[in-house]
C-alpha cells in the first residue's frame, strides 16, 4: 500500500494541542490496511473542508459503491468486507472527516448537519458518482440516509447496518456505559466499552487496537441531526440489524424502519453486536451485501 506522510495530520493535531499518541494510533491503523485482502489506492480529496481520505479499490468500471462506517471505525474496519465487496464495484471506502484517520479536518466547520452532506456531496461530485450503492454502518448510516434524502439521483441503492438515530434512539444502559468515554476518551475506557458491547464476539484485535487508540485522537465536534422525517427515499433500501445489539432496541429499530420506509428489506443477524459489524459475522453479511447490491431494481 502507497504510503502517505501523517505530518499534515499531526500538525492538525498540534494546533488542538494534542499531539500524543498520533503515531501508535497511524500504526496500528496502517497494520489494519496493509492485511486488506485487495490492492487498495489511496486517494486524498481537497474541497472547502480539508482533506478526505478514501481507499479506492476494485474494477475501474464496476458499478461505484461508497462505504461510510461508524463512529471512530475508520475505514480500516472494512477488513473482512471489502474482497467481497470489490469483486464487481468500485469501491470508496471513506475516513469520515473529522475523527480518526488519515482525513485532515482543516477548513469549514461543521456546524450542522447540512454541512456534513455537503462534504458528503463534494466526495461524491468529485468522484463523479451517480446512482451510486451506498452503505453505511451505525452513525455512518444516519448519514448515508440523510443523503439519501438530500440527494437521491446520486444514490441507487442504500443499505444500513445496525443504523443509530435513524429509526430509534440509544438503550438508557448503552449511553450510560458510554458516558466516561465520552467525558474523557481514552484507549482504556474505550476498548472497556467496546469489550462490553461486544459480548466475545471474534472481531479483528488490530482494529479493535485502532478504535481504542482512536479515542484519543484530535477530532472535531461531532454533529448530528435527529431522525430523518423526510418522506422514504425512492431506491431499494436494506437494513441489516445486529440480533444482540447493546445500543439500541433492534425489534424497535425494525418496525420503525418498516413503519418510515414501506418496502423496505429488513435482515437480522442473530449472534451479531452494534460494534461487531461490519466485521462479523462476515460471511452472511457480504451474502446479503452482493445478493442487494447485484439484484435487479424494481
Amino acid at each position: 500500500m502507497k504510503q502517505v506522510s501523517i505530518e499534515p495530520v499531526l500538525t492538525w493535531a498540534r494546533v488542538r494541542g494534542h499531539d500524543g499518541g498520533v503515531q501508535a494510533f497511524f500504526d496500528a491503523y496502517d497494520a489494519v490496511l496493509d492485511r486488506w485482502p485487495v490492492e487498495h489506492e489511496p486517494v486524498d480529496v481537497v474541497s472547502e473542508f480539508g482533506t478526505t481520505r478514501v481507499q479506492v479499490c476494485g474494477p475501474p468500471d464496476g458499478r461505484p459503491l461508497v462505504l461510510l462506517h461508524g463512529g471512530g471505525a475508520t475505514s480500516a474496519v472494512w477488513l473482512a468486507n471489502v474482497a467481497e465487496l470489490s469483486r464487481e464495484h468500485r469501491v470508496y471506502a471513506v475516513d469520515q472527516l473529522g475523527g480518526p484517520g488519515r482525513s485532515v479536518h482543516s477548513g469549514r466547520p461543521f456546524r450542522r448537519p447540512g454541512d456534513l452532506l455537503d462534504w458528503l456531496d463534494s466526495l461524491f461530485r468529485h468522484f463523479r458518482l451517480s446512482g451510486a450503492g451506498l452503505c453505511g454502518h451505525s452513525y455512518g448510516g444516519w448519514l448515508a440516509l440523510s443523503y439519501a434524502l438530500r440527494a437521491p439521483a446520486r444514490v441507487g441503492k442504500l443499505a444500513l447496518l445496525d443504523p443509530t438515530q435513524c429509526f430509534a434512539g440509544f438503550r438508557p444502559g448503552y449511553l450510560m456505559r458510554a458516558l466516561p468515554s465520552l467525558l474523557r476518551p481514552s484507549a482504556k475506557r474505550e476498548r472497556a466499552l467496546l469489550e462490553w458491547e461486544l459480548r466475545g464476539a471474534p472481531v479483528d484485535a488490530g482494529w479493535l487496537d485502532v478504535v481504542s487508540l482512536g479515542a484519543e485522537f484530535p477530532s472535531s465536534k461531532v454533529v448530528a441531526g435527529g431522525r430523518p422525517r423526510s418522506p422514504a427515499p425512492a431506491m431499494p433500501v436494506l437494513v441489516v440489524l445486529a440480533g444482540k445489539s447493546r445500543a439500541h432496541d433492534v425489534r424497535k429499530v425494525a418496525a420503525n424502519a418498516r413503519a418510515a420506509l414501506g418496502s423496505v428489506e429488513v435482515l437480522t443477524l442473530p449472534e451479531a453486536t452494534h460494534h461487531s459489524l461490519p466485521l462479523w459475522p462476515a460471511e452472511p453479511l457480504n451474502h446479503a451485501l452482493t445478493a442487494f447490491y447485484q439484484a435487479r431494481s424494481r
